[in-house]
């Protein structure tokens, strides 16, 4: 992927080494977080000693209590305000590595071809903040932690990474490769246009009333819907000349990996098909790929018929 020397986005925070917090919001995977996550909430004086019981026993256990009992509020918690603009770090040096230039330069160019779709719709593309964060985070969703893998939280337009999640993804789950990294952002900015559309509204206010089972089948369909956004986007990328051979291959197999079906079989051994909430890894390869063979948003209707 030729991305060296474009344009970066200001659209970014860094909270890298400063205050920390959590979150929600259409995670990546089916084993890194999303809808599933809750917050644990207390009930009067008992509910108080319970947290407070079940904090120090995660602390002997050499657990992080934070992301466990402070999970997604739904989008009801405070969230850390912080400096917009140009990524700082701690110490207000501008955090300049290689990584966080790619990330820059991916959101960028997601900015551009969502600003020319949205405005041969008539409209305005209002683009996200990027929330670097390193061990975990607090948003206007909630908790989260680097385990929950990258999310986009609706409630304050963000879209938070852990950038050490790319070592995971090309270490652990065997997905490499620059296009593959930025299928992961694509992917969250999908939710961003999910969200700027009212897809993501109507979802959340609809599942209040599903039992978990429809509330996960709906949810898998709000996430393949993502992944082919994320598809037209790379049709429109391919377009300027900045893929190169092998890149589609590397989000298709990104796609592939973190598909519910295989990652529960790496992790648990079996499946549970009624838990999926983000597509098998058939199904999310499938809808990024239609995306980017259409470069339509027409094509992305998951909600009607068989996915």
């Amino acid at each position: 992927m030729r991305w060296q020397g474009r344009r970066e986005s200001d659209n970014v925070e860094d909270l890298r080494g400063g205050a920390s917090g959590g979150g929600f919001g259409g995670g990546l995977g089916g084993g890194f977080g999303g809808p599933g996550m809750r917050l644990v909430r207390g009930g009067g004086l008992s509910g108080i000693l319970i947290l407070v019981v079940m904090f120090f026993v995660l602390r002997f256990l050499g657990i992080d209590p934070m992301p466990i009992l402070f999970g997604d509020g739904g989008g009801t918690g405070p969230y850390v305000q912080t400096q917009q603009g140009r990524p700082v770090s701690q110490g207000g040096t501008v955090a300049n590595d290689e990584t966080t230039r790619f990330a820059r330069t991916i959101l960028a160019e997601t900015e551009d071809v969502w600003s020319g779709i949205f405005q041969s719709m008539g409209q305005t593309y209002t683009p996200p903040v990027m929330v670097l964060f390193s061990g975990q985070v607090r948003s206007a969703c909630g908790f989260a932690s680097a385990a929950s893998g990258p999310f986009y939280c609706p409630g304050d337009r963000k879209l938070y990474i852990d950038l050490s999640f790319y070592n995971e993804l090309s270490q652990r789950f065997g997905a490499s490769g620059d296009f593959a990294q930025a299928y992961v952002l694509a992917h969250e900015v999908g939710h961003h246009v999910q969200n700027l559309l009212g897809v993501l509204p109507r979802f959340n206010q609809m599942r209040q009333r599903m039992s978990e089972v429809e509330a996960n089948r709906m949810s898998v369909r709000v996430e393949l819907q993502a992944d082919c956004l994320a598809g037209v986007w790379g049709y429109y990328t391919n377009q300027k000349g900045i893929l190169e051979a092998g890149d589609l291959e590397e989000a298709l197999n990104a796609a592939h990996q973190i598909g519910d079906d295989t990652l529960q079989r790496r992790t648990q051994g079996y499946v549970v098909p009624e838990s999926f909430n983000h597509g098998t890894s058939a199904q999310r390869a499938k809808w990024f790929q239609r995306g980017f063979d259409s470069g339509r948003l027409e094509a992305c209707d998951t909600f009607s018929g068989d996915i």
